[in-house]
């Protein structure tokens, strides 16, 4: 598969594959397996990696990606790498800083895309999720815009090809949009996206404003039970997808895969399990009919997997308002 028939074009003239392997797991997987699911999706075919600091695993990733550039299974410029500034690094002075700390352990000169992971700042520290006497996460007041300003020094010092945001709101990416003397747009939102949540408003607006939106839980999440409402519905147990993966002779991951390609969404499809990834990659081989699309469309239900609770009360709390 060559990928460049799969990418969709970037605000900035950079150009996103539509289909990534997502990285993240669990606290109970242990990091070298994101290596390892790096290594195999690399040999299908996938081009696309997306981790984060917060992920704690980029020092495994990066060994993979180097591992795959050294034995001529790709080039570095072949690969699109998305990495994301976590919410303690947002005061503007920590910025560089936090994209510098990622490439160390990565061991590349840059990355291809970098995101604020939340529109909402954490105290900064050693501490992922720096919390009070009372457990509760300890937020910082950060102006986004003056974030946003930092992150396109990096993109003009070339730490990074585009630089974009993650779950944010409409509201907060009209905040940037308008912001004065805005250098770069965000190319793109990263947001939980599928079709419990299929975030139509949101993909409207982004549209409109020429942002691509990247869907991650993209499956239904990883259901890690730290963060995941167990009682939730299983999206891949869902009675319309499995119908539609039945009457394509395709998985049902491949059915909410191809959904979101279809809509001119970027596609993360997370998972470690080398049959799963091999899988994955054949979204690119079967399309959907307009009445299937509708039949998932009807899914939506506002299940949102990651509410990302230790930002409630936060000021800039992304998922109160609608979309």
């Amino acid at each position: 598969m060559d990928p460049k028939h799969h990418s969709v074009a970037l605000n900035d003239g950079h150009f996103i594959p539509a289909l990534g392997l997502g990285t993240y797991a669990p606290d109970n997987v242990p990091k070298s397996e994101a290596g390892e699911a790096t290594k195999i999706a690399l040999d299908v075919g996938f081009r696309h990696i997306d981790s984060s600091h917060a992920y704690q695993n980029e020092e495994e990733v990066g060994k993979a990606i180097r591992s795959k550039i050294a034995d001529g299974t790709v080039k570095r410029e072949d690969i699109f790498y998305t990495s994301k500034l976590w919410c303690t690094f947002f005061r503007p002075e920590l910025v560089r800083k936090g994209l510098e700390q990622s490439l160390k352990k990565l061991q590349l000169d840059y990355v291809d895309l970098y995101l604020m992971h939340y529109p909402a700042a954490m105290k900064p520290g050693e501490e992922l999720f720096p919390k009070d006497e009372q457990g509760k996460v300890i937020h910082d007041t950060v102006d986004i815009c003056a974030t946003w300003e930092e992150l396109e020094k990096c993109k003009d010092a070339g730490l990074v090809k585009s630089i974009g945001v993650s779950n944010f709101n409409h509201k907060q990416l009209e905040m940037i949009l308008n912001k004065p003397g805005l250098k770069y747009k965000p190319v793109c939102n990263q947001v939980e996206c599928h079709p419990y949540l299929n975030q139509s408003k949101l993909l409207d607006f982004c549209k409109s404003k020429d942002i691509v939106l990247v869907a991650y839980g993209a499956l239904g999440s990883s259901r890690d039970p730290k963060w995941v409402d167990q009682s939730f519905p299983v999206l891949l147990e869902d009675p319309v997808v499995c119908s539609l993966a039945k009457k394509h002779k395709q998985s049902p991951a491949l059915i909410v895969l191809r959904y979101q390609l279809q809509r001119g969404v970027v596609v993360l499809a997370k998972s470690f399990i080398e049959r799963e990834i091999k899988e994955n990659i054949q979204v690119f081989e079967f399309e959907l009919s307009s009445e299937d699309m509708k039949s998932l469309d009807g899914l939506n239900r506002n299940v949102r997997y990651y509410p990302a609770d230790f930002f409630i009360g936060h000021q800039n709390y992304p998922f109160s308002d609608e979309y």
